[in-house]
């Protein structure tokens, strides 16, 4: 009984390590990081999953000091995030938005994960202080829908 159970608690601890992480998974992580440990670790976590990024360390970089600059002195606090939209290309391509909330004002992270054969990578970050052109490219596809 014993060995079964240390083969069963085995297995299942093996089945959760090699479990595929959903594009939601991989940013809920970004999110619980950036706000525990910072933005440059957050970055290196979401960004671990694609191998080829490390030809592009310089961009990444800088991602990681602009992300970085976001500090309290520049945009306060922050709070939290809001998921804003989510889109999906076919079965392999998905598109997030989420809203940060800080005290001077919301930016918005946008996420692309791409999944080529059976695990997600992420395929793009960024973020920006557009968020009210989000808003408005949202309401022109309501109104194009009445």
């Amino acid at each position: 009984m014993k060995t079964y159970l240390s083969a069963l608690l085995i297995l299942t601890s093996m089945t959760f390590a090699f479990a595929q992480s959903t594009p939601q998974e991989i940013t809920d992580t970004f999110f619980k990081t950036f706000k525990k440990e910072g933005a440059s670790k957050a970055i290196d976590e979401l960004y671990k999953s694609n191998s080829w990024i490390t030809r592009n360390a310089d961009a990444i970089s800088n991602l990681k000091s602009q992300l970085e600059g976001l500090n309290k002195d520049y945009v306060g606090e922050y709070y939290g995030n809001e998921k804003i939209n989510s889109k999906s290309l076919g079965s392999s391509f998905v598109h997030l938005s989420y809203m940060a909330k800080y005290d001077r004002q919301p930016l918005r992270f946008i996420f692309q994960y791409y999944k080529p054969k059976d695990t997600w990578v992420i395929y793009s970050f960024s973020f920006d202080a557009k968020i009210s052109e989000e808003l408005a490219e949202s309401a022109k596809i309501y109104y194009q829908n009445l």
